[in-house]
């Protein structure tokens, strides 16, 4: 089994990290100061936070276990971005401030709706028994 946080994977990992971090200080931000405003959204971005930050530490960690965790995570991350990308469109009054996943990731620069793709790429390239 590879090495998930080698080669191209430690620009994986950094990318995560970068999400994993502004992701968990603006939803605090938001819902420390404005958490009427938008619970729901502001709540999401959260989740999206915990995921991401999920997906770091097991691209990190490596071995089989966290190669696993990380899959399930991309997975949940695809899902979410492309429900939530979806919601914000349909039911426009739960999304009145932009989030991680809201509008597919629009306010980051649709990073998020890519993401979750590079990291199931990487991790299928890296899964057990595929060769080096």
């Amino acid at each position: 089994m590879r090495e998930l946080s080698a080669g191209p994977g430690r620009i994986l990992v950094f990318v995560y990290g970068v999400f994993a971090v502004a992701a968990t200080g603006r939803s605090l931000v938001q819902l420390g100061s404005d958490a009427d405003r938008a619970p729901f959204a502001y709540t999401l971005s959260l989740v999206a936070a915990v995921i991401y930050l999920v997906a770091t530490t097991c691209l990190l960690l490596g071995g089989r276990r966290a190669w696993a965790v990380a899959v399930g995570s991309c997975v949940v991350e695809l899902l979410g971005v492309l429900s939530i990308g979806t919601l914000s469109y349909v039911d426009t009054a739960l999304f009145p401030d932009k989030t991680v996943w809201s509008h597919f990731g629009q306010g980051y620069g649709f990073l998020p709706l890519v993401l979750p793709f590079l990291g199931l790429a990487w991790l299928h390239a890296t899964r057990p028994g595929a060769p080096r």
